[in-house]
């Protein structure tokens, strides 16, 4: 085949530093339009940003070029410094680790929705259930000790 085609779209999950409620519902709306510019400064296609005050919920398509390692230290670290700089929040950290799962492109509004929607899901469950059946239905192995 003489070029590449790929669909590699991630749902990436990841929270503030001990889960602190930093993100009321002004700092989140201009963070997640922050983190969509990022990502597409990383030439990534951004389908979705959403979150708590206390985690965020991306819905990413990357290219085939990009490690994901790479991508989730670019995007932590741009935000945590327009954090600090633009909306003036000097204690504000990501917690280091995050959660990083496939979807296919058949599911993308689906998780679209999902992404966009946080505020309702987190009317009926925390966010330590949402994460535990996101990594159950993806079938990723976990140790409860390493999760909090």
């Amino acid at each position: 085949m003489p070029s590449t085609h790929t669909s590699l779209h991630y749902h990436l999950v990841f929270s503030t530093k001990s889960r602190e409620p930093w993100l009321n519902p002004e700092a989140a709306n201009r963070l997640h339009h922050y983190l969509g510019g990022v990502l597409r400064g990383l030439g990534a296609h951004s389908h979705a940003v959403g979150g708590v005050t206390d985690h965020v919920h991306v819905a990413v398509g990357l290219k085939a070029t990009h490690r994901l390692a790479d991508v989730m230290r670019e995007l932590k670290s741009e935000s945590s410094l327009w954090m600090h700089s633009e909306m003036k929040l000097s204690g504000f950290a990501w917690q280091d680790g995050y959660g990083a799962l496939t979807f296919g492109a058949q599911d993308l509004e689906e998780v679209r929705s999902y992404v966009l929607h946080q505020p309702e899901h987190h009317r009926v469950r925390t966010f330590q259930e949402e994460y535990v059946e996101m990594l159950k239905r993806g079938m990723v192995e976990y140790d409860d000790r390493y999760l909090w």
